[in-house]
């Protein structure tokens, strides 16, 4: 089963809602939905993450075309290789990871629509049959609103609750008290500060947090270098997550390496496969370390892909990353079970490949909005420095 042809589509999908954290302001995702087409007519479907622009990423998958095309799907491994090394692609590494993981997300689909199995059975087979996902609560609104997005995530059975500080400690405090009056006592909720804290401030701003019951923090103080986490880990009770210190395949090896947090959460796009994303979770499960999936953005594709190697790995944790369910809308003819609750089950007969269909009419929809929109960018005008005040209007 040889690679004959690649389409690649931009498209822009909105939130609900604007996301808001210490480091971005976004208003939906702009990601590259690749169509990889085999010569017995076999469809894949891969999903290119947009990293800080998307167009460099389309322009890599194009770049990456000589080593994927006419070439046997089921070589995933040799293909990653010598694009990555043959092609020079790993002085460019994280922009190589977010165009080949859409590539390889598709080859995987490819292969196992060829032999009639999910993905999940050729990474290994099942550890679990149902996958739990996190209640992701909106930033940067007021009280009233945070408080009906609690209540309506009770309602649907969520169990983790996500919320981003980093921005204002006083603020941080109130909203995780809200949050804990809402949720009760058996709820988790976890804080993601984007590494906006020094050590110093992570370490007084955990304890006064924790009153409240944390179940982990994610990426308190910057990622690099890797002793920030470690002497944070050191002095603080709260369990650590690791997320920006992730990007690259040998990054994830030395947070694992170095146990520099309790937690990984990461993602096969930042690492360029499902197959490393497997690997270090492994590597990870060696040293008492749980995975979290992490969503920078994503649609159903690269969602579904995730999904697959969750159900394969021998450590997770309840409440991983999803945006399913503050989109507007998605690219495939279903929507997925988190679009509406907190649980994606295994179905009673799961699909061949990626377990899923792309809708190409919403495709070709979500595009004309791209080109109408542009990318979803990362940041709004007005979070910019800038000395002339009148540069905003």
């Amino acid at each position: 089963m040889r690679i004959a042809s690649i389409e690649a589509t931009i498209v822009s999908v909105p939130y609900t809602h604007r996301e808001t954290s210490s480091q971005v302001a976004r208003d939906g995702v702009t990601d590259i939905v690749l169509k990889v087409t085999a010569d017995d007519g076999t469809v894949g479907w891969g999903e290119c993450c947009a990293g800080a622009d998307v167009v460099s990423v389309l322009d890599t998958v194009k770049a990456l075309e000589p080593f994927v095309l006419g070439r046997d799907a089921w070589n995933r491994s040799a293909i990653w290789a010598d694009a990555h090394f043959r092609g020079l692609w790993n002085f460019r590494e994280s922009t190589f990871n977010f165009a080949f993981a859409g590539i390889d997300m598709a080859l995987w689909d490819l292969c196992g629509k060829a032999v009639g199995r999910p993905v999940h059975d050729l990474l290994g087979g099942l550890r679990r049959r149902s996958v739990d996902y996190f209640c992701y609560l909106p930033g940067g609104v007021d009280a009233a609103a945070l408080e009906d997005a609690c209540r309506a995530g009770v309602a649907q059975g969520y169990s983790v609750f996500y919320l981003k500080v980093g921005n204002d400690i006083e603020r941080d405090e109130a909203n995780v008290a809200l949050v804990r009056r809402l949720v009760g006592p058996a709820g988790c909720i976890r804080i993601d500060a984007n590494g906006a804290w020094s050590v110093a401030q992570a370490i007084r701003n955990l304890d006064r947090l924790d009153r409240f019951g944390l179940d982990f923090a994610e990426q308190p103080v910057p990622a690099d270098p890797v002793e920030n986490m470690l002497d944070l880990r050191a002095r603080t009770r709260v369990p650590i997550a690791a997320n920006e210190g992730l990007w690259r395949v040998m990054d994830a090896w030395e947070v694992i390496r170095r146990r520099a947090a309790d937690v990984l959460v990461f993602s096969p796009y930042w690492v360029g496969s499902l197959e490393h994303f497997a690997r270090l979770s492994w590597a990870a499960s060696l040293e008492s370390m749980d995975v979290c999936k992490h969503t920078h953005g994503e649609l159903g594709i690269a969602a579904a892909a995730g999904q697959q190697v969750l159900l394969t790995l021998p450590r997770i944790v309840d409440g991983n990353q999803q945006t399913a369910a503050v989109m507007v809308d998605d690219i495939l003819t279903e929507l997925l079970p988190i679009a509406t609750g907190p649980r994606w089950d295994l179905p009673a007969r799961p699909r061949p490949g990626l377990g899923i269909e792309v809708d190409e009419d919403k495709v070709a929809r979500w595009h004309a909005h791209y080109l109408e929109v542009g990318s979803y960018l990362p940041y709004q005008r007005d979070q910019l420095a800038v000395e002339d005040p009148a540069w905003h209007g």
